[in-house]
């Protein structure tokens, strides 16, 4: 059988076991260190933010965030609904409420108009939201200035859930650094990663230094082990931040590279009739394309659907993946409020990732070439 192919797996530079090797040679096998210290610093000037706090995950960087706002039991946050549970779970970890707002049909992210519907209904049920989560799903930015604009108005605060979108630009700036808190993810399938890891950014370095004292099983400054507030374990370990830091060296290539996955599907698609590529609706959206995604109609391709493009693909060892099913359609989500315009189930029901790794060779290319000229 031929090798599988990906749909996002690891791409090591080659320059992260520098810092390991120095991590051990130091005996820094240990959570904090060195390699903490320096990856936040790399992360703050690639982004220009001025705080990172380098974590265990994206969904302990949320989870933080929402402490940090005050977010507490029977508070309603809204949150994009079409997206990895992983964006909403930390909303009842506090015993809040999550509120899901559709997406829009240009970005596939959260509809400003459904936002500000949402927020006004919630206000006349007496129960003004705590928070706003909205995601750059893909790593394609939402349409961020307007929704900071409307959360702005009713004073609501905002926390940007870029976990696919390092990298991602909205009219020159990097997503994750409009709002008062952004965060990411390292995890094994993203752009660079520490093989499990995120951060918290902020421009607002008391967020900063709280979420890392939480982070720390928020132990006080004594002699001894004193505790005022419960604490979590979710810093990331100096081993781990290694790899990060040689990760981050090459962040410009892999954005590069996955942007020109992009452009050969785009090339492969274009005289296609039914099948519609995820693109930059205008040059203010600059995204790294961590995946490319398509929608498949079936009216329009004689029948051809989304699974019938997966199950080729997975006949030849090719990884391919539906788009996230959205959170109001989930077992666990499906009795909380949401504010629907049908737009993410219509994307659920077409629409498919493709393999979309930096590391796609042009043999990769030619095999997965193969199963679309068949296909299609």
């Amino acid at each position: 059988m031929n090798k599988k192919i990906w749909l996002s797996s690891p791409h090591m530079s080659g320059n992260e076991l520098k810092y390991i090797h120095q991590a051990f040679d130091e005996n820094w096998v240990a959570p904090l260190g060195p390699n903490v210290n320096g990856f936040e610093n790399e992360l703050q000037n690639y982004l220009h933010i001025n705080h990172v706090a380098a974590l265990s995950s994206g969904t302990a960087a949320i989870h933080l965030a929402l402490i940090l706002l005050g977010v507490e039991q029977g508070d309603e946050v809204l949150v994009s609904s079409f997206t990895f549970s992983a964006t909403v779970n930390p909303i009842v970890y506090q015993k809040a409420i999550p509120v899901f707002i559709d997406s829009e049909k240009d970005t596939w992210n959260m509809d400003p108009g459904l936002l500000e519907k949402a927020i006004n209904d919630r206000i006349k049920t007496g129960k003004k939201p705590k928070a706003i989560i909205v995601v750059h799903l893909y790593g394609m930015p939402a349409q961020i200035e307007k929704i900071i604009d409307i959360a702005n108005k009713y004073e609501i605060p905002v926390i940007e859930d870029a976990a696919e979108a390092l990298g991602s630009k909205y009219n020159g700036k990097a997503c994750g650094t409009f709002s008062l808190m952004g965060i990411l993810s390292f995890n094994g399938n993203k752009i660079i990663t520490t093989s499990g890891g995120g951060a918290l950014i902020s421009n607002n370095d008391e967020y900063i230094n709280k979420s890392r004292f939480l982070a720390t099983q928020a132990r006080d400054n004594a002699p001894h082990y004193q505790h005022s507030h419960i604490g979590y374990n979710y810093r990331m370990s100096n081993i781990v931040a290694g790899i990060g830091r040689g990760q981050l060296e090459v962040i410009d290539e892999r954005v590069k590279q996955r942007r020109a996955n992009h452009l050969f599907y785009k090339e492969i698609f274009k005289n296609i009739k039914g099948v519609t590529i995820l693109d930059e609706p205008d040059n203010k959206f600059y995204s790294n394309f961590w995946l490319t995604t398509i929608l498949i109609d079936p009216k329009v391709t004689n029948g051809i659907s989304r699974e019938t493009l997966r199950l080729a693909f997975e006949s030849e060892n090719i990884e391919s993946r539906p788009l996230w099913k959205p959170m109001h359609l989930q077992p666990v989500f499906e009795k909380h409020p949401a504010y629907l315009s049908g737009c993410s189930e219509k994307l659920f029901e077409n629409g498919l990732c493709l393999p979309s790794g930096s590391n796609l060779t042009n043999s990769d290319k030619e095999r997965i070439s193969k199963v679309l000229n068949n296909i299609f």
